[in-house]
């Protein structure tokens, strides 16, 4: 898979805007999608306002705790332990009905690591730190980019890392807040310069220490991989 990354520059600026049909945390802190106010009542499901950051005042935070037979709730694929029925929850065709309680959260093998190399040793040695504090939730790393330093993305210096942790490229997930905000906690250990999550970025020379809802917002770029709604990104100094 080819992840799509963006200039330093345009990462640090913007307003928040989830995106249509992209997750959010709904009531309870249960797996949402940002819809109209309309599309989430037709489906059953109940709204909470500020889910959805800087979009139009009739789309919102959407979540459904019931669907289908017991024990089904909405929830993203990605995130469900067990089988998942469409057609009964709000929102697009990756926010379905699933029949588990678990969590669902990875469940993965353990990811390679990038050799030092192109991949600096600083950002190896952090995502070493990241997989081995989140066993099964990291299933793919992703560090060096094709593109020459000092060119915007920490991604062409070798010090990023892309921790992807969703089942696919592209696949939403709800789980990557609990690692950023445990990079954020561990920043002076894993020599952090900034982490993204959930289209909100987390800087610790800019920013003070507070949950992932308070970070600072960054605009719609287009799609779940690029909003940071399937991996964890972060900058290594």
């Amino acid at each position: 898979m080819q992840l799509k990354y963006f200039l330093l520059s345009t990462l640090l600026g913007g307003a928040a805007r989830a995106a249509l049909n992209e997750p959010c945390y709904g009531s309870g802190g249960r797996a949402g999608v940002c819809v109209t106010t309309t599309t989430c009542s037709s489906g059953g499901g109940v709204t909470i306002n500020g889910g959805c950051p800087s979009d139009p005042a009739n789309v919102k935070c959407c979540s459904k705790a019931s669907c289908g037979a017991s024990p089904g709730n909405c929830r993203w694929t990605s995130d469900c332990g067990g089988s998942s029925v469409s057609n009964l929850c709000p929102g697009p065709a990756g926010f379905k009905c699933c029949q588990s309680t678990a969590t669902g959260f990875g469940g993965y093998g353990a990811p390679a690591i990038p050799a030092v190399g192109g991949c600096k040793a600083v950002a190896v040695d952090g995502a070493r730190k990241i997989v081995n504090a989140w066993p099964g939730r990291i299933r793919q790393i992703y560090c060096t980019r094709d593109c020459a330093c000092g060119s915007g993305s920490d991604h062409c210096c070798g010090k990023a890392t892309d921790m992807m942790c969703s089942d696919a490229g592209g696949t939403p997930t709800i789980s990557g807040r609990q690692i950023a905000e445990w990079v954020m906690n561990n920043r002076g250990t894993l020599n952090l310069k900034y982490v993204i999550w959930g289209q909100r970025i987390w800087n610790p020379s800019q920013d003070a220490v507070a949950p992932w809802t308070s970070w600072r917002g960054m605009e719609d770029r287009g799609d779940v991989t690029q909003n940071h709604w399937d991996h964890v990104h972060v900058s290594y100094n």
